[in-house]
């Protein structure tokens, strides 16, 4: 396999449809727009069925980006991966984070082991009754495998996120599946978010071998003890497939980056937060005048924390009863983004980090995954 030079690039946004800090990098030459593979983003949605800021941040990405490519903004979505997890509750701030990726002759001096790749996959679309259940999860996982390949990588242990952006049921969609004599796993558009986001997790799980016993459609949402350690899924109403986008390390980059990975227990999990940070070479000190914030080893420096969060579904933390399945006002999974938002922001030193709720089989119960980025120069 050729070897590829991988660029991760955070860049603060000042709503859903600012360009402008992606459009200076590119006009400064900090980032070839011909190399850019996928973008994640944070906006400041509600994260909802009808949160249009996703797909409103996606359309400005296309418009301002097709010129750059020579296609047509419809075309750019189909070029590259682009992954919008709505809701910056908290101290969370909206951003994008861009990965590129190129192909170099050889490694640079100094560069060795194992660096940061990216690779890319789609599933075909489902139907809206498929959502949730087996054929999800076996699409979910064959995307997963392609998309190893296409990173470069070989061993699991190598992959450290996983991210999924797939589909939920519309009123419309549930209503077609009706039409052919077929029942959907809700009817509920806001209960079918957990569904695919729950199979699609899976999906990795098997893929994978995190999960090896066979997995029913009835397990789905309801075997919290089948989960995978690297999973993070968004569902979203744009799509009827599955993007995915795997990243992890692979001897045949030459990046200058590395990730790695823990897995939160809990929503107040610090210890794992830290272990994230540990694994790419980086503590968690306290700095006069800062509060705690990361200290870089061996010339490395933070550059994004992706992580998922949920409200236990037992309705407890610890021991003691938590509220956020209870609060009719606030959904949820708003609340577990800005408690574990809150949490690694605290100890990451910045809010602008990648917190996604809702981690139905993406983690343990009330838990949920977290990797970490540097760069080592």
């Amino acid at each position: 396999m050729p070897t590829a030079s991988v660029g991760v690039f955070k860049i603060a946004t000042k709503g859903p449809g600012d360009v402008s800090g992606l459009m200076a990098m590119i006009v400064s030459g900090a980032i070839d727009p011909t190399s850019i593979l996928a973008v994640l983003g944070k906006t400041e949605g509600n994260g909802g069925v009808n949160d249009f800021t996703r797909e409103y941040a996606v359309a400005a990405l296309c418009t301002a980006l097709a010129p750059q490519l020579g296609l047509a903004p419809q075309e750019v979505e189909q070029r590259i991966a682009f992954v919008m997890s709505g809701g910056t509750e908290g101290v969370l701030s909206p951003h994008i984070t861009v990965f590129t990726r190129s192909e170099v002759a050889q490694r640079p001096a100094g560069i060795s082991g194992k660096r940061l790749s990216i690779g890319m996959a789609q599933t075909r679309d489902f139907l809206p009754e498929e959502l949730g259940r087996s054929a999800q999860i076996a699409e979910t996982a064959k995307a997963v495998k392609a998309a190893m390949a296409d990173a470069g990588i070989a061993d699991p242990t190598d992959v450290h996120f996983v991210q999924i952006k797939c589909p939920l049921l519309t009123s419309e969609r549930v209503e077609a599946a009706a039409a052919r004599g077929n029942k959907t796993t809700t009817i509920s558009s806001y209960s079918s978010m957990a569904y695919s986001r729950g199979a699609s997790a899976l999906g990795v799980a098997v893929a994978l071998g995190e999960v090896t016993s066979d997995i029913r459609d009835d397990d789905v949402l309801r075997r919290y003890d089948l989960f995978s350690k690297v999973a993070s899924t968004s569902s979203g109403i744009e799509l009827m497939h599955n993007v995915v986008i795997v990243l992890g390390n692979s001897g045949t980059s030459a990046s200058e980056f590395e990730i790695g990975h823990a897995v939160m227990n809990d929503a107040i999990d610090a210890p794992a937060v830290v272990s994230a940070l540990q694994s790419v070479g980086l503590e968690v000190g306290l700095e006069v005048g800062l509060g705690v914030a990361p200290r870089a080893k061996a010339g490395r420096e933070l550059v994004n924390i992706f992580a998922k969060a949920e409200a236990s579904p037992d309705g407890s933390v610890r021991g003691f009863r938590h509220t956020m399945l209870e609060d009719t006002d606030i959904s949820s999974t708003r609340h577990a983004r800005a408690a574990v938002g809150g949490l690694i922001a605290g100890l990451a030193g910045t809010g602008v980090v990648y917190v996604s709720g809702g981690a139905e089989h993406q983690g343990p119960a009330g838990g949920g995954p977290v990797a970490a980025i540097a760069r080592m120069f």
